[in-house]
């Protein structure tokens, strides 16, 4: 591959990496959740990220053109190889942390994949467009969420603060960009996520505060997901969520 196109690479495989980690997280709650209706709701939100790390792995392949498969990229790789932010491979923790954490990604991918669709990259564009209407409906329920915990019991707010005390400090890497990254901005192809951070803020601290929510801005900023560098709970899930592949080689989507 020439230069350009292993940042286009790089770039397919991060955003690949982010939802199919998110779905698996997700994925966890099956059978676990508060009531039935919403155990049903987390699983089909995990299913919507599958079909979208789908769509960028097999994209991604043809750009490498090696012979691999999506399942190669998803199940044949390492924690190290794995470049997903970290905001992705937390553990679910509690209900209230899992709707924050989804809550936040929920803001940021309706932003960032409204600017993706218009990608020169129709290929890109056409996967976003896509994928930007699931997390606008993935919005409009997390944010129902985020409010009757907040005003519900004292229980569930101090869940939801806790929550936010947790996450606070890996909001920052949605909106770091590495120098490949901007040479696909440049190109057309990428968006500029250092520009989205303002708008991203300004949301967040407005929807928290109709529930007397503080959100401060954090000056900690954990980062290294984009570069193989990950906390000590990606290894684990990736144990698990790559099992089967590994145990029976071969097996499909």
């Amino acid at each position: 591959m020439n230069q350009q196109q292993s940042n286009l690479y790089r770039f397919l495989v991060g955003l690949g990496d982010d939802a199919v980690v998110l779905s698996h997280r997700l994925s966890e709650w099956c059978s676990n959740g508060p009531y039935l209706e919403e155990d049903i709701a987390l699983s089909n939100i995990a299913l919507d990220y599958i079909g979208r790390a789908r769509m960028f792995y097999q994209y991604a392949v043809e750009v490498e053109g090696k012979g691999r498969t999506e399942d190669d990229i998803a199940y044949l790789r390492t924690e190290r190889e794995y470049t997903n932010l970290l905001i992705h491979e937390l553990p679910i923790n509690d209900f209230a942390f899992t709707m924050v954490r989804q809550f936040f990604v929920d803001v940021f991918y309706c932003e960032y994949l409204e600017k993706l669709s218009q990608s020169n990259d129709e290929r890109i564009a056409a996967i976003a467009a896509k994928a930007v209407k699931e997390s606008r409906y993935h919005l409009k329920r997390s944010e129902p969420w985020i409010r009757q915990l907040s005003e519900g019991t004292d229980e569930s707010r101090r869940r939801i603060q806790a929550a936010l005390v947790e996450l606070e400090n890996f909001v920052g890497e949605l909106f770091i960009m590495s120098d490949w990254e901007k040479e696909l901005v440049a190109e057309g192809v990428a968006v500029d996520r250092e520009v989205l951070q303002s708008g991203w803020d300004k949301y967040v601290q407005a929807f928290l505060a109709q529930s007397e929510i503080n959100f401060p801005d954090s000056q900690l900023q954990i980062r290294g997901g984009r570069d193989g560098i990950h906390t000590e709970h990606l290894g684990h899930m990736l144990s698990e969520m790559q099992y089967m592949q590994r145990a029976y080689p071969g097996l499909q989507w």
